[in-house]
């Protein structure tokens, strides 16, 4: 391992934090003050730009673009996660949504409360930059809250944290949304062979073209299509709804990196508007799309995205789910046809997406919980910023039991793996099966793991939870349910809330990158 290049690349990343900090300080300077925006955001915004500088200083004279091999890329993209969770939980922590040392120094706060502030921090944090949208923003967390819950004032704990707090915790997840593709272009296609389009296993269907002549020009169009959708759709929901200008940033901002953090403790319910819902749900629905079909869409190649075949499975999973749960709230709840043919198709987008809900599906009958349970695992098309397993890996290994069975049927027969018309490379596919295998270990080692930490939480708490937290979902079943899953979440033990956090790391970064992450020639020196 070249430390070097690994610090060069980390210099970098952390560097790149300052420039949404020095965005969100200077709306905090409009909106809260100086005195709050300096002890807010100053710290982390100086941490971000010296550390950084330094790192890179370090590093001088080295050319990134030639030296940086395979095992260098991993552990730089998974090490860079950590000082740009912990830089981005500062803000929460000095800002006042959490115990800090500002409470610690006045009086209001024990040192054993700044230390538990300092963990939900960095929940909070971990949640935005892997996109997950789960939270611990509760009375019992924020003093914010508490005090106005003591003055018998409090209504909605989220909404009541000062608004670049509540900016900074979108962007987070805007910036770790696009992270995944970036993933995809730089390091990804590299480990799967090359090439200048998403990688082939992992992000893209194996015939996706090249965007561009090289990968930097790929990352350029993809980035373009994320912020102007991101416009899109903050202007369409500024224009032509009831929703204010803050509230419609916020929610451009977390929508497109299928995120899901809210202004609101209700979040998307607390609206209650099918307008809104609609706009949202098209955002959402793009967001678990290809973005390079996106691109094709664009650009007028419409063949290339009705031709490709993980779309189509897509699609197909939703059209179903969508019809068997509203047919199932119609005849078992108190809904109308019309309510649950909106909330089953809002919520079937959404558990792949962002995990906003229109409603609290926690309360829906058992066929559709395990309906949207489903979904969550399976999540949306590689290279899109859905979570979950991805429809790809999910439909090349169901090809691959297919062929396994025609083979026993048919010994001599010669059977390949096709997806999109062309032959699936075996290398390939073995890369695919190792990762559905790899997540499903991890899946039940998450269980057992919670489970032992929280012996209280139901059957129900635990499955729904891991497949959460592993595939950046969000909002789970049972108790950790759209509605009161901020105090859940806080109530855990620190082990858990810790656990949690290594979870959805592990979700986020991608399990090929674990999986060489964990080889110890990784860390051998050179």
């Amino acid at each position: 391992m070249r430390w070097d290049v690994v610090g060069l690349v980390l210099g970098w990343t952390i560097r790149l934090i300052a420039l949404p900090l020095l965005i969100v300080s200077l709306f905090s300077i409009y909106e809260d003050g100086l005195s709050y925006s300096v002890k807010t955001y100053f710290l982390p915004l100086f941490i971000s730009g010296i550390l950084g500088q330094l790192m890179i200083s370090l590093s001088k004279g080295y050319e990134t673009s030639n030296r940086v091999r395979d095992k260098e890329a991993f552990a730089s993209v998974a090490l860079g996660w950590i000082p740009v969770v912990l830089i981005g939980a500062l803000p929460f922590w000095l800002g006042g949504m959490f115990y800090g040392p500002f409470e610690f120094i006045s009086g209001d706060a024990s040192f054993r409360q700044i230390a538990q502030g300092a963990l939900y921090s960095w929940f909070e944090s971990m949640s935005g930059f892997t996109t997950t949208g789960a939270s611990v923003i509760d009375q019992s967390s924020s003093p914010i809250c508490k005090k106005m819950f003591e003055e018998g004032i409090l209504n909605d704990c989220i909404g009541s944290q000062p608004k670049s707090l509540l900016l900074w915790r979108s962007l987070t997840q805007w910036f770790g949304g696009m992270g995944v593709i970036m993933l995809g272009l730089l390091i990804f296609s590299r480990a799967l062979g090359g090439g200048k389009a998403l990688a082939r296993a992992e992000l893209t269907g194996p015939t996706v073209s090249n965007l561009s002549t090289t990968l930097e020009g790929t990352a350029r169009k993809l980035w373009a299509i994320y912020i102007v959708l991101t416009i899109i759709e903050g202007i369409t929901l500024y224009q032509l709804t009831d929703m204010g200008g803050f509230d419609s940033l916020n929610y451009a901002l977390t929508t497109m990196p299928s995120g899901g953090f809210g202004t609101s403790d209700l979040g998307i319910m607390a609206f209650n508007d099918p307008l809104i819902e609609s706009i949202i749900l098209i955002f959402m629905l793009l967001t678990c799309i290809n973005f390079t079909l996106l691109y094709f869409a664009i650009a007028g190649r419409w063949s290339e995205v009705s031709k490709d075949e993980e779309l189509r499975t897509y699609l197909l999973i939703l059209l179903v789910a969508w019809i068997a749960m509203a047919f199932n709230l119609n005849r078992a709840t108190d809904y109308t046809m019309v309510e649950s043919i909106r909330h089953s198709l809002f919520q079937s987008v959404s558990i792949s997406s962002t995990g906003y809900s229109s409603a609290n599906f926690s309360e829906w009958p058992v066929f559709s919980q395990f309906v949207l349970l489903l979904l969550m695992i399976i999540g949306a098309s590689a290279g899109s910023t859905g979570g979950g397993l991805k429809v790809l890996r999910i439909r090349i290994a169901f090809e691959l039991a297919k062929r396994e069975v025609m083979r026993i049927i048919q010994p001599r027969k010669v059977v390949t793996i096709r997806f999109n018309q062309n032959v699936v490379d075996e290398d390939r596919i073995w890369i695919i099966l190792g990762m559905v295998s790899s997540w499903l270990v991890l899946v039940t080692a998450s269980m057992l793991t919670i489970s032992f930490l929280e012996p209280n939480l139901s059957l129900t708490d635990v499955l729904s939870v891991s497949i959460s937290l592993l595939g950046n979902t969000g909002p789970a079943l049972g108790s950790f349910g759209p509605v009161g899953a901020s105090s859940v979440w806080a109530e855990l033990s620190p082990m858990s809330m810790f656990t949690s956090t290594i979870l959805m790391w592990l979700g986020r970064l991608e399990l090929l990158t674990v999986l060489v992450l964990l080889h110890p020639r990784t860390w051998s020196s050179d």
